[in-house]
């Protein structure tokens, strides 16, 4: 029972992602309960007492048709979400805990909720920020992050710790990595909080924080070397057969874009990761099957949880990684869900009246853009713009945007003849 006690005074961390695939509310054919079902087996991992998270935390992308979230209608599908998820983490975890969302954001098909439970986190927690940045073309809001930071106070009087949870969407194509780097680069410069009391003056960037988790379809795929026996396979079912066994899995895991860019350095520097090759890749299956891939794509690890705290070391973590899979249920996206239960370390026996950060190699030194709010709301008008005309020729278009094109002009042109008509009749009875 020592364990238990120990393991009590370390909070736990939910984390799932879901790429939906751009179906809104069509996205739900259940009740979410294989999502959150890590709740009713925490007790396996840490104690013989059922144990619910004190944080939880869900991330889409993709959330909706791309007309409607950049035309800003989004917020009627994340209301949805966030009141069909309170109740369903409410309904099952061990002994119906009750909980609060803390913070959530939105920006175009990008979702985060934070959610914290009543007695603990919730009561404690205060600086709640939300932040958002696009990385598409001409910054808009097709690809990019949303985050959420908020400080927990110290019971004794210090200043606590601070909590930053970021969802991301990146560029997706294989052969688009730079793109990915690129778009990860942006999102530490653009994606801002409120100064912290050691810089009062600048912005602060998502590294900034006692504890960051890193979310979302970042779109890194399996880059298989010619020579390997597997590369003609890729797109076959074949390849698909290959991936079931956890040995394949582990050897094609050093082909994983996002393992080799992340040991050069390139991207998600300072964050650890749990074993992501014990589940199947997470992208791309066929949609309606539960475990058929499509043979479109080499299957790959798109969607994934990183973490860092400020206690780590550079080989290795603090955070305890319980539980890190996807979940095959879920057939309406050519994604499956994703989640990680974390078991964050122990506060220190001598906390310092600071709010403590993540240490980052001496080489790494992210600053924030100082256009950054320029660089996000000139991407966000130009969403609206775009959005909105789209989502009125779809309108047009009976729900197709080709259709509605075609049927625009038809109109257009009609009204053109007709007017012609009308100034030549006009014409000659004068």
């Amino acid at each position: 029972m020592a364990n238990s006690h120990l393991h009590m005074d370390r909070l736990l961390v939910q984390i799932a992602t879901y790429n939906t695939n751009l179906q809104g509310i069509l996205s739900l054919p259940q009740d979410l309960v294989d999502w959150l079902a890590p709740t009713l087996q925490v007790s396996r991992f840490l104690s013989t007492e059922q144990r619910a998270p004190d944080i939880v935390v869900v991330g889409f992308q993709e959330l909706l048709p791309l007309h409607l979230g950049l035309a800003g209608k989004s917020k009627s599908v994340i209301d949805n979400r966030d009141a069909l998820i309170l109740s369903q983490i409410e309904e099952h975890t061990p002994s119906k805990d009750s909980y609060s969302l803390i913070a959530k954001v939105v920006n175009v098909g990008v979702a985060l909720l934070v959610y914290g439970r009543d007695e603990g986190i919730a009561r404690q927690t205060c600086d709640v920020e939300t932040a958002w940045t696009g990385c598409g073309p001409a910054y808009m809001g097709n690809k990019g992050a949303v985050g959420v930071r908020f400080r927990v106070k110290d019971r004794e009087g210090a200043a606590g710790e601070t909590y930053t949870f970021v969802n991301c969407h990146l560029t997706p194509f294989d052969h688009k990595l730079e793109k990915r780097l690129t778009d990860y680069r942006h999102i530490v410069e653009r994606l801002l909080f409120a100064p912290i009391p050691q810089d009062p003056k600048t912005p602060s960037t998502l590294y900034h924080t006692s504890h960051l988790f890193l979310l979302g379809d970042f779109n890194f795929r399996l880059d298989i070397p010619k020579e390997h026996p597997l590369h003609q396979k890729r797109f076959s079912d074949e390849f698909s057969q290959a991936i079931h066994t956890e040995e394949v899995r582990e050897e094609l895991k050093e082909f994983d874009q996002l393992t080799i860019e992340k040991r050069k350095g390139s991207v998600f520097v300072g964050l650890h990761e749990g074993e992501f090759w014990k589940f199947k890749c997470s992208y791309k299956y066929k949609i309606g099957e539960v475990d058929k891939y499509s043979t479109k794509r080499t299957p790959s690890w798109t969607d994934r949880v990183l973490y860092a705290t400020y206690t780590d070391s550079a080989e290795q973590s603090s955070i305890t990684n319980l539980l890190y899979t996807s979940i095959p249920s879920y057939t309406t996206s050519d994604h499956k869900p994703i989640v990680s239960l974390l078991l964050l370390p122990p506060r220190p026996a001598e906390t310092s009246s600071a709010i403590p950060l993540i240490k980052l190699p001496s080489s790494y030194h992210p600053t924030p853009d100082p256009l950054a709010n320029v660089k996000r709301y000139t991407g966000r008008t130009i969403d609206r713009v775009i959005g909105i005309i789209w989502w009125l020729l779809t309108l047009l278009g009976a729900g197709s945007g080709v259709v509605g094109i075609f049927n625009f002009f038809v109109g257009l042109g009609a009204w053109t003849w007709w007017a012609g008509k009308s100034n030549g009749s006009n014409s000659v009875s004068v």
